[in-house]
């Protein structure tokens, strides 16, 4: 599918340059109007039925088990964050005394903290595979240093499917392997790919992976999805709520308690999560994306991001060879002798919104970006070099 650009489907002027979805995506207009029209029928509650505490859940997993190409909605659940989800998974892993959990250098903290915490309590070792930094072949090397840091001391690795900075590629196929042998757990975050950048349940079988909403998803802040592998199916939820035991379904009799849990990953579902605005926002959002697909999304973001990376890199910039990068994200690393204070108060003036993570400027662009956006953020850094 070749795509054109989509700004009719947004909200954003037409002198505004934003190059920062990584950061927090703007809403579809038909995001904007489930969400008003969802927000107003709250003020009218007797029109909510109660199948709107389950049926919508229902239509979102299925959608997103389609995105990632899975077969079993049932194992994905809705969540309110990240961090809830790493949580989870660490909160059904046991360890022994110096077991390895594998991360990467400068993960993003959500899935740090949790890992840290959990090999506090084991006593076990948090592995950190640094980034190469090479001219040549940088990318190829920190994948094979992931390999090689897999050994059968390695109980969880955990990463994204690329850097959240950088946008480097991880290869998850090998990786997967690389644990299987060993025994380990693989746990992704795909807050930074999915739904932008092709992601296959089928292809990488993570044990887990967690995702944010409200980036390259379109969802409202406040919103994330996890899938959970067959080796949490008996694990314990962080949150008992009622809507996840069996027959909940049935409101006159929930003071039946229930022992048992609905099947698979629905033990892990936050509480309230038939939320009656956002599931709406979300339903829609999702649908939009599919029909686009992640693929195209990811094509029409090299055709007009390409040329801009290579003047960048002619000016001094240091870019991840386009072979081992995403094209919605990557990081340029500006040459030293640029002020990077100025060049925020440049943007600023100009309208053009980046982010500024570690040694990169974050770019991160979609189908309401032209190659004209980005060939104004080159004349932004140009001014000052």
């Amino acid at each position: 599918m070749n795509l054109q650009h989509q700004k009719h489907v947004f909200n954003i002027p037409e002198q505004v340059t934003y190059l920062n979805i990584a950061s927090l995506s703007p809403s579809f207009k038909t995001v904007e109007k489930a969400g008003i029209d969802a927000v107003l029928q709250k003020s009218k509650p007797y029109t909510i039925p109660v199948s709107d505490f389950f049926n919508p859940v229902t239509e979102l997993k299925t959608l997103f088990a389609q995105l990632i190409d899975s077969d079993e909605p049932e194992r994905i659940v809705t969540i309110p964050s990240v961090s809830y989800g790493i949580a989870t998974v660490a909160n059904n892993i046991t360890l022994k005394t110096n077991d390895e959990i594998l991360v990467i250098e400068e993960q993003f903290p959500s899935n740090i903290y949790a890992w840290k915490k959990l090999a506090s309590k084991f006593n076990a070792k948090i592995i950190t595979v640094k980034n190469p930094n090479l001219s040549v072949g940088n990318a190829q090397q920190w994948n094979q240093d992931i390999l090689d840091a897999i050994n059968e001391r390695t109980a969880v690795v955990a990463l994204g499917q690329i850097h959240w900075s950088n946008g480097i590629i991880f290869n998850l196929k090998s990786i997967r392997q690389k644990t299987r042998e060993n025994g380990a757990l693989l746990i992704v975050d795909g807050s930074q790919t999915v739904g932008a950048f092709p992601f296959s349940i089928k292809e990488i079988q993570p044990d887990a992976l967690i995702c944010a909403g409200y980036k390259w998803l379109f969802g409202p802040y406040g919103c994330a999805y996890a899938y959970y592998g067959s080796y949490f199916d008996q694990g314990e939820p962080i949150e008992d709520n009622w809507a996840n035991r069996l027959d909940s379904e049935n409101l006159s009799g929930l003071t039946n308690y229930q022992s048992q849990y609905k099947p698979l990953a629905n033990r892990y579902a936050m509480g309230e999560s038939g939320n009656f605005i956002y599931v709406k926002m979300q339903i829609e959002a999702l649908k939009q994306v599919i029909s686009w697909t992640p693929g195209a999304i990811q094509n029409y973001c090299k055709s007009v991001s390409i040329e801009a990376a290579q003047q960048l890199i002619d000016l001094g910039c240091e870019i991840e060879n386009p072979d081992d990068r995403a094209h919605h994200l990557f990081g340029v690393k500006p040459p030293q002798i640029l002020d990077v204070q100025k060049l925020k108060q440049v943007l600023y003036e100009k309208q053009i919104y980046v982010s500024f993570r570690g040694a990169y400027i974050r770019v991160s662009c979609h189908l309401y970006n032209t190659a004209n956006d980005l060939n104004t953020l080159v004349k932004g850094i140009q001014s000052l070099l």
